[in-house]
């Protein structure tokens, strides 16, 4: 019995002891397979720490990319137009330093130019460098020394300095060696200057050249400035003075109009039946006054409506000399102007009176509407209506048309 109970005992120790062992062995085997789990976790999770690093370098990489360039466009922007308008400035300060005459001119580009964006200009500049306008004298043509009241005291008229024909001559050779507009001092430039010198006797007279307007507002009119461009350098206010023109009698209320072909309103026979058909709606109920001047002093030609009743045409007042002051002084005494959207339309809300201005592309137009308006806002102008001559082909505008005339 001791012998048989020994031989259990001996047996359940063995079981108990292989028994523990397994389950250390066990145990030990699961530790082992947590360990690895955790350190595969770990390097894993030590990997992806190494990608966020990366993406978080290429991210910082591609910011400081974004935030060169950014600077870099904003240097090239802004640094030229810095320098642009030290530039003028200094050119302005220097030409309104003393106390001695000053030319303003001579201006030999667009019409709507000159009046929608120079004659503001040379006011803004008489003010700002505080310029009595009795040293000042505009040069210009057409008759225009209206425009510049209160800014010059003197006028002189560049037909009395040189024929019509020499005049568009060199003046279209100007325009072919460069551009209309007037960028830089041109020899034709500075010959009107040396025949405007002599003929007043100022040899010496400083001179404010329109290639300093050019030259500030030209981004704005690209479409690559703000408004503020123009802003900074125009003072807009009504012109009030009238000049001096021989006119027939007209009648007490009359419709003023002036189309005339350009990249607005280009000339073909489509556009011409639409306005002669508007100009024919008008003439029903109110007389016309047309303002064709029958004169080739531009690259512009004014559209000619014949055989309308009740229209007057006023081309043999006009004259080289006078053209320009003759249909300012019409416009004025007009009730409403109606014309091509550019050149005189910009001027008319100016002078008090209420403006259809016409147009069938739009692509040059934009900047220069933008800025009428603000313009006309600033100084409380006559209203200014511009509209696509497309409107004819959709709408019947015989009652609006009578209803805005008669307004």
């Amino acid at each position: 019995m001791s012998l048989s109970l020994a031989a259990q005992n001996l047996a359940r120790v063995v079981w108990n002891r292989t028994a523990k062992l397994y389950r250390r062995g066990r145990h030990w085997t699961l530790r082992r397979r947590k360990d690895v789990r955790e350190s595969g976790k770990h390097a894993r999770a030590q990997v992806k720490l190494g990608d966020r690093g990366r993406d978080a370098a290429q991210h910082a990489y591609a910011g400081v990319v974004r935030t060169s360039r950014y600077w870099d466009r904003l240097r090239r922007r802004t640094w030229p137009a810095i320098a642009q308008d030290l530039s003028a400035r200094r050119t302005l300060r220097a030409a309104a330093a003393g106390s001695g005459p000053i030319v303003l001119g001579p201006w030999l580009s667009e019409v709507g130019y000159e009046t929608l964006y120079w004659v503001p200009f040379v006011r803004w500049f008489t003010r700002q460098y505080d310029v009595d306008p009795d040293r000042v004298i505009a040069l210009s043509r057409g008759g225009v020394s209206a425009w510049y009241g209160g800014i010059a005291s003197r006028y002189v008229e560049q037909f009395d300095l040189f024929t019509p024909q020499e005049f568009a001559e060199r003046n279209e050779a100007r325009r072919g060696d460069a551009d209309q507009k007037q960028l830089a001092r041109s020899a034709f430039d500075e010959e009107i200057l040396s025949r405007a010198r002599a003929r007043l006797g100022l040899e010496d007279a400083a001179v404010c050249h329109p290639s300093a307007m050019f030259g500030l507002l030209r981004q704005f009119w690209l479409g690559n400035g703000p408004l503020q461009y123009v802003l900074d350098y125009t003072d807009y206010a009504p012109i009030g003075t009238i000049a001096p023109v021989e006119l027939p009698p007209l009648p007490d209320r009359f419709v003023a109009v002036k189309f005339y072909t350009g990249r607005a309103l280009m000339d073909t026979p489509g556009h011409r039946e639409m306005l002669r058909g508007l100009v024919e709606r008008i003439g029903r109920k109110y007389p016309i006054v047309t303002l064709n001047t029958n004169l080739a002093l531009d690259e512009h030609a004014d559209y000619v409506f014949q055989d309308i009743p009740g229209v007057i045409t006023l081309d043999r007042w006009m004259t080289p000399q006078n053209n320009l002051g003759v249909q300012t002084e019409v416009i004025r005494r007009a009730s409403r102007f109606v014309g091509t959207c550019g050149s005189l339309a910009w001027l008319a809300p100016m002078i008090g009176t209420d403006t259809l201005a016409v147009y069938a592309d739009d692509h040059f137009l934009t900047p220069h509407l933008y800025a009428a308006r603000h313009a006309y806002a600033s100084m409380d102008a006559a209203r200014f209506t511009p509209m696509d001559l497309a409107l004819l082909d959709q709408i019947d505008l015989l009652d609006p048309a009578e209803r805005w005339v008669s307004r």
